[in-house]
């Protein structure tokens, strides 16, 4: 099992879990600091699990070994697509959720979220899991191997809430890019709410307000 850090955020024994996946290069630790801005309500008590991606090298960046969730080989989509390593975080994803089931969070209760790379890979492992998630967070990341989503989805969260977020700026994930991964989505039948940004990839004081609001919105209705 991969390295995690967990947090806890209100009081007594967690009911429902965020997985939050960082983005290629940084670490475990790299939204744990955007927490108190999130403004989440005390109840239900939420365990946020931050892991850590891998060393690998990536081959985009001169082979130069860096966390990251899978490799990327050029800037144009199909040289994102890292079957093997994409599948192997996959995998971890899965993981992770089994995790929390075991430790007494229903899967209903657990919502999967990635910032770029890890939001890949929360899109690609959201729409092939055999358990219902609570809702499935995309920041500045775009939807890998789009022409297998209609064979491969299993259909299973068809009604769980999708967050989209992108920044209009972006040089790393082109709004394109984002945007038409949202639209595919959509257009396979998952309830995608899209926002955008004026901002380039990262995240900012704005964004984190939303995404304070709509976990607390997903997980009143997921009590």
């Amino acid at each position: 099992m991969t390295s995690t850090i967990e947090k806890i955020h209100g009081t007594g024994n967690p009911t429902h879990a965020i997985i939050w996946l960082h983005g290629l290069g940084a670490t475990a630790d790299d939204f744990v600091p955007v927490l108190p801005y999130l403004k989440l309500a005390q109840v239900p008590t939420v365990r946020l699990v931050f892991p850590q991606a891998p060393d690998r090298p990536i081959t985009v960046n001169g082979g130069y070994v860096m966390p990251g969730w899978y490799d990327i080989k050029g800037s144009d989509i199909s040289d994102k697509e890292d079957l093997p390593g994409i599948s192997e975080s996959q995998k971890t994803l899965e993981a992770l959720i089994e995790q929390q089931i075991a430790k007494g969070i229903a899967s209903e209760n657990i919502i999967i979220a990635g910032f770029s790379q890890g939001g890949a890979v929360a899109y690609y492992t959201g729409i092939r899991l055999k358990h219902k998630v609570a809702g499935i967070l995309a920041l500045s990341t775009y939807l890998p191997f789009a022409q297998n989503a209609q064979a491969q989805h299993t259909g299973i969260n068809l009604k769980t809430p999708v967050m989209a977020m992108h920044g209009r700026a972006d040089a790393v994930v082109p709004y394109g890019m984002g945007k038409a991964s949202a639209d595919e989505m959509t257009k396979l039948g998952y309830p995608l709410q899209w926002q955008d940004y004026a901002m380039e990839h990262s995240v900012i004081p704005e964004q984190l307000v939303d995404i304070g609001r709509w976990i607390n919105s997903v997980f009143a209705e997921s009590k």
